[in-house]
């Protein structure tokens, strides 16, 4: 019984938890069911009569026990962690006594409902676990087993000199659109069409039974086969499973670098969030690509933020950008310089510190979130910024997401200027410290430099994010009064409307209190 084949074969050369617990899982189903065949009483029928048949028998128990050997070291060689124990019983060769399993609870899994080590089948008290439906489907795990593999992966991955990466798909690797979605322009320059050329190296694909062009981002091929030599990799997308595992299709089309390591929404622990719950690898050594923060909670400082790629019109509008896409204005991403090519040079570089780390300690001991926020307080290092007129005059500057992602880059964040400033951060030069700034030949750049920088990973030309002067903000504050200017109108007639309200409502209520005044003064009068 191989349960492997359900999954889609790993790369030989994968050094896969996942992988490795298929294999273990095997072996020790295939140790079972070698165990009870071997003990089949039928199997020992003979009779005492036939002298010829006795040796048979001898012999044929003999190979057995040899074939229940073998497999048995197999299962102690992988599981010795978990120290099952098969001890053969000279008295009684052939009996259940030749085979003995470290008694559960705890249990270290379920597959399919049933204990895969003591065969007890799943109720209420053994629901705790972490389901790893990507890996075999109804398999779950215990929190015990979870950690010994994650450890024998980890010795896997320190000795072949890998860590993990985690890799978001949409806006990330690729960008998607539905066919009904697609813009009068893309349908116009024939873009589902140009989806449909069978080009070896076409990077427009359609999803046929999903209605759907996906679109790969430039250099993502280079990209993961420069990755696999310094990274395990696993796809880990908010989409559905039938979805990530066409995109894994298009992405590895050999099936090289992912195996069955496709992780969709149906295997989230948590509701609209990612963990590394359901990943076979140790926080310390995973890296995560992804364009969304949001999702990693939990594991924001494993993540490097990525500039996410909208490529169709409706990815543009999703996100409420009113510009052209890049398929509307035929362009796309260089892949020279290209989001991908830049974060492939920051994932050589982590990878570089992390295990050059090991001449100074033990290389178990390194952790690579201590190595990506060492190398992202390099990107802005020396740089000490003012900014002016960036943020709400209500709130904490040193609360505002630019100001922290400042900080994070390494940057020096103040309130006041002075001679120590490198750079002014504003929107326009209509500010005292603006001013400052360019009498004192500092750098003035707008908010979108830090932003740059953050998604580059590298410090940017500060001439490539000029300051608009107040006059280029004419129009647009004129619209901005324009707008004030219509909420405040309309705030005053909703406030008269509803002050007539409340006077008609108040003149109501004076009435009412007159004439009950004038009942009780009648009854007064009728009563005497």
């Amino acid at each position: 019984m191989s349960l492997a084949a359900e999954s889609p074969s790993p790369s030989p050369s994968s050094s896969s938890g996942s992988e490795d617990f298929a294999a273990l899982l095997d072996a020790e189903l295939e140790l079972t069911s070698g165990a009870d065949s071997a003990f089949d009483p039928s199997a020992s029928l003979a009779s005492d009569d036939e002298e010829d048949g006795e040796e048979v028998v001898v012999e044929e128990e003999d190979a057995v026990k040899e074939q229940n050997s073998t497999k048995r070291r197999r299962v102690e060689d992988q599981h010795h962690d978990q120290e099952t124990s098969m001890r053969p019983d000279e008295d009684a060769i052939g009996s259940s006594k030749d085979v003995q399993i470290k008694i559960c609870p705890p249990h270290p899994g379920f597959f399919g409902g049933l204990c895969f080590r003591c065969g007890k089948r799943q109720d209420e008290e053994d629901v705790p676990g972490v389901p790893f439906g990507y890996i075999h489907e109804g398999l779950r795990l215990g929190t015990s087993e979870i950690d010994r593999l994650r450890g024998a992966v980890l010795k896997n991955l320190l000795r072949e000199r890998k860590l993990v990466l985690i890799l978001d798909l949409d806006h990330t690797l690729i960008n998607s659109t539905k066919l009904f979605d697609m813009s009068a322009a893309e349908n116009d320059l024939g873009i589902q069409s140009a989806a449909s050329k069978d080009d070896p190296d076409r990077s427009l694909f359609t999803l046929d039974t999903m209605q759907m062009l996906t679109k790969l981002r430039p250099f993502v091929r280079k990209f993961l086969e420069e990755a696999s030599n310094m990274f395990e990799m696993y796809i880990y997308t908010m989409g559905d499973k039938a979805y990530a595992i066409e995109i894994a299709k298009l992405l590895d089309p050999g099936n090289v670098y992912f195996g069955s390591k496709v992780i969709s929404n149906a295997d989230c622990t948590q509701r609209h969030q990612k963990g590394l719950d359901v990943v076979l690898g140790a926080e310390s050594v995973a890296v995560i690509l992804d364009d969304t923060e949001y999702v990693w909670q939990k594991h924001k400082e494993n993540l490097i933020l990525m500039e996410r790629y909208h490529y169709f019109a409706s990815s543009c509008r999703q996100f409420g950008f009113g510009a052209r896409s890049l398929s509307e204005s035929m362009q796309d991403e260089r892949e020279s310089d290209g989001a991908l090519a830049t974060i492939l040079d920051v994932l050589k570089r982590i990878h570089a510190i992390f295990f050059d780390l090991a001449v100074e300690n033990a290389l178990s001991s390194h952790d690579v979130r201590q190595v990506i926020k060492r190398v992202r307080q390099e990107v802005l290092q020396g740089c000490k910024l003012v900014f002016t007129r960036v943020f709400p005059s209500n709130c904490r500057p040193q609360d505002q997401m630019i100001w922290k992602m400042a900080e994070q880059l390494g940057a020096v964040c103040c309130s006041d200027v002075d001679s120590t400033v490198t750079h002014v951060v504003a929107l326009d030069l209509g500010t005292e410290k603006a001013r400052w700034a360019v009498n004192n030949k500092k750098f003035l750049v707008h908010p979108r430099w830090i932003e740059a920088a953050n998604f580059r990973w590298k410090w940017q030309e500060e001439k490539a994010f000029p300051v608009a002067r107040p006059k280029e903000k004419s129009k647009e504050n004129a619209d901005t009064s324009s707008t004030k200017s219509k909420e405040n109108a309309a705030a005053a007639a909703t406030n008269t409307r509803e002050e007539s309200e409340e006077n008609a409502a108040a003149a109501a209520a004076a009435a009412n209190t007159k004439e009950k005044m004038e009942e009780n003064a009648d009854a007064a009068a009728a009563n005497t």
